[in-house]
């Protein structure tokens, strides 16, 4: 339960980004704190119902992350080069969806939890950590934002593709999920599976 609470936390603090606002390296840590300023000030809203909620922040979601990266990684290289490129847009979609609804659902648990921001360091291959902290009455917890360069025509942007979470990639615990079912089922079985949890 406290792993489900803290992984919903750090979904609702992950989905905050505007994509308009490309970032760049040395705004990361100001931008991340802004964003996630503004959505604990959301979540802190009495007068709003869970719904209500899950509807203002998605109203600032969310392009800053690499949601087809991440797709790619969840479910694997060899299983993704596989697909075709409508096949690939669809799990991605799915995929990106899953993960949405899965904090909007939970929303509930909030329960006044304040995040720290410490500090953004140089990561494996060139990539950035942005390392913060989850302070709650039942403890803290350490919730780290893995971002990769994805710069394009000069443009610098930095974008998220991964978050660990006291130490265990989000990103890989799914590869593990789809692996194992992938054992059992074909992608197009994995895919209803999907959309029917969605």
């Amino acid at each position: 339960m406290m792993f489900k609470k803290i992984f919903t936390i750090l979904l609702i603090i992950a989905a905050t980004f505007s994509y308009a606002n490309a970032l760049k390296q040395n705004e990361i840590k100001e931008q991340m704190t802004k964003k996630i300023d503004s959505v604990l000030l959301v979540l802190e809203k009495k007068n709003l119902t869970i719904p209500q909620k899950g509807e203002e922040i998605v109203k600032i979601i969310d392009e800053v992350f690499d949601y087809e990266l991440m797709a790619r990684i969840a479910l694997g290289k060899e299983t993704w080069d596989t697909l075709n490129e409508q096949k690939q847009k669809e799990f991605t979609k799915i995929f990106e969806t899953k993960l949405k609804n899965s904090y909007i659902e939970k929303l509930e648990l909030y329960n006044d939890q304040k995040v720290k921001i410490l500090g953004l360091n140089p990561y494996k291959n060139a990539r950035l950590q942005l390392e913060t902290e989850l302070l709650g009455k039942e403890g803290t917890y350490k919730i780290n934002y893995n971002f990769y360069n994805k710069s394009k025509d000069n443009i610098e942007q930095w974008l998220i593709y991964d978050v660990d979470l006291v130490g265990v990639s989000i990103i890989q615990t799914y590869r593990q999920q789809f692996a194992g079912l992938l054992k059992e089922k074909t992608f197009d079985e994995i895919l209803v599976l999907l959309e029917k949890s969605n």
